[in-house]
């Protein structure tokens, strides 16, 4: 769908007397990103909610003596960006380093963290990374008991406590919804040690700042590594397996099973990282039985080896996919050595996914590799092409859909973000130019300019 220009003749109707914008952003090219891809010139923000979208006229009379004016001289406006897999506290710990990047090239091992304070200092310095690209919501895929005794530090439940202690304040610069890991990141996991953990109670937060929705489950490794579970076997040998539970393959599929259906029954949203298409297949089928997501929103967590069939049963049965392009990208070759070149052909088909109209969100898996959605998006651009699909202005909304208002679904929060809508919280990314005219491929090109969460100002590149 193209971008078009929409005026609100409305606007300027709704403000009330004496209630003025505490924020006005004018002159510029609003994307919405909504589904009919709509363009303003112009927002108006009270109270960290927006007040007023439309032309600069319509927006008039919500400005008074001491609203701030940003005149953006025709800069872009998107929705704030939500990357919706993102180890944040491990990130913060590492910064700058990433695993393949930056030389950071060891992986998630020695202890980082070691106390509430660097637990808190990981936290604020992830904010204030993610602050600088735009980054205004993110998904911590993976934090609890499971980890409490883990070498890193980065995942256990007192970085849990730290998130409770933070949420809210003044220093919390970008939403967070977090998903609870009652195993070992990238390591086994169980259903006697679920079951003994689920139900422990999370002291509350506002969700808006700080939501559990649900769970993480490991439930195999990579195909690099060979040992995603797949159909067919690796050349050499071997199928893989699944990680949770022990014994054999039936032994561990029931325990997988159970813990699926344990959550399901909780109303918790389950995330299941999976990249052969065995376990792809096992966790579909598992949700099927259960009459599917029930708008829970369980989703697979990267998906490398999903097949076209599979694609049509997840959507089918309310399912999604959180995949991460650069790491498509910088794994591409190690996945052909492992699987043989005619199967890596058809990994990541994000061509078909868009074709199916699945709820697919892009993200980064930092830091195993940039937190940069601009890379993320030029990348998704590039294997796009690859594939034969042309990256014009319809796609390009697609992807930066992907990376705002398909997140915020995937959240279960898109009545109140991920799009700029009167009424929804005013989380803003402001570029220096518009997306639309620079092309996917050169998103690296693109600076943020202006990150703004809940109304308030918390980059400003050029102050």
């Amino acid at each position: 769908m193209s971008a078009t220009i929409v005026p609100l003749p409305s606007a300027a109707s709704s403000v009330e007397e004496g209630k003025f914008a505490d924020l006005a952003l004018r002159g510029g090219r609003v994307h919405c990103l909504d589904l009919d891809a709509t363009v303003f010139e112009a927002i108006a923000v009270r109270a960290g909610r927006i007040v007023a979208t439309g032309s600069d006229a319509d927006i008039a009379a919500f400005l008074g003596p001491a609203t701030e004016v940003v005149e953006l001289a025709g800069r872009a406006v998107l929705p704030g960006i939500n990357d919706a897999h993102l180890h944040a506290v491990w990130m913060g710990a590492r910064w700058p380093k990433t695993l393949f990047e930056e030389g950071g090239g060891e992986g998630a091992h020695g202890k980082l963290l070691s106390n509430a304070e660097e637990r808190k200092q990981a936290i604020l310095k992830a904010w204030s990374v993610m602050a600088s690209l735009g980054i205004t919501s993110y998904t911590e895929p993976g934090i609890g008991p499971g980890e409490d005794d883990g070498e890193t530090g980065c995942f256990g439940t007192p970085v849990l406590e730290t998130y409770l202690e933070l949420a809210g304040t003044a220093a919390q610069t970008a939403r967070v919804t977090l998903l609870r890991l009652f195993g070992i990141l990238d390591g086994p996991s169980d259903f006697a040690s679920m079951r003994r953990s689920i139900d422990v109670e999370v002291r509350a937060a506002d969700p808006n700042w700080l939501a559990i929705p649900g769970v993480k489950i490991f439930a195999d490794g990579i195909p690099p590594m060979r040992n995603a579970w797949l159909r067919d076997p690796y050349p050499g040998g071997g199928h893989g397996g699944l990680m949770t539970g022990s014994g054999d393959d039936a032994e561990r599929l029931a325990d997988f099973t159970a813990m699926v259906e344990l959550a399901h029954a909780r109303r918790l949203q389950v995330a299941v990282h999976a990249t052969g298409d065995r376990t792809i297949e096992e966790f579909i089928a598992i949700v099927e039985r259960l009459g599917g997501a029930d708008g829970l929103r369980h989703y697979v967590i990267h998906g490398d080896l999903v097949t076209p069939e599979q694609l049509a049963r997840m959507k089918q049965a309310g399912m999604g996919l959180a995949l991460q392009p650069l790491i498509a990208d910088l794994t591409r070759d190690w996945m052909a050595q492992a699987v043989g070149p005619a199967t890596a052909a058809r990994a990541w088909p994000l061509h078909l996914m868009l074709a199916k109209g699945m709820r697919v969100v892009l993200s980064s898996d930092a830091p195993v590799t940039s937190p940069d959605w601009r890379r993320s998006i030029a990348s998704a651009a590039s294997q796009l092409e690859a594939q034969g699909v042309a990256v014009g202005g319809e796609i390009l909304t697609e992807l930066l859909r992907m990376y705002t208002a398909i997140p915020a679904d995937q959240d279960g929060a898109l009545d109140w973000k991920g799009t700029i809508e009167v009424g929804k919280v005013a989380d803003l990314c402001v570029l220096d130019r518009d997306p639309y005219m620079t092309g996917a491929r050169n998103f690296s090109d693109i600076e943020v300019d202006l990150t703004i969460v809940d109304g308030r100002t918390v980059f400003d590149r050029l102050a």
